[in-house]
């Protein structure tokens, strides 16, 4: 069963010249990077200081893996592009209301 959810995947990947295995590497793997920029984000926001780098390195990694896609990617269909752009944008709002919580929250108060 498990060999052909495997070989089903292959072929998707295939279909869309990804490959399924890195574009998921590349998804798990930005995870840490995405919190640390955040994390970096709350502290210099918090400390007053510009926050420009630490935000556009984490839409980076938010994105990432959405990045191979649109450049490697072939012939992915509308219905794709649209429910990602709808997963991106809410996980953007979602984040930016975690984000700006952590940043008003006192420093001792912190989860």
């Amino acid at each position: 069963m498990l060999e052909s959810i495997n070989e089903w995947i292959l072929a998707l990947g295939a279909q869309y010249n990804v490959n399924p295995y890195i574009f998921a590497a590349i998804y798990v793997g930005a995870i840490p990077f995405f919190l640390a920029s955040i994390g970096w984000l709350v502290k210099r926001a918090r400390a007053g200081r510009s926050t420009v780098l630490p935000t556009m390195l984490a839409g980076f990694f938010f994105v990432s893996a959405y990045l191979y896609l649109a450049i490697f990617g072939q012939d992915i269909p509308l219905w794709v592009w649209l429910f990602l752009a709808v997963l991106v944008l809410y996980g953007a709002w979602s984040q930016i209301r975690t984000t700006l919580r952590k940043i008003a929250a006192a420093p001792g108060e912190e989860s």
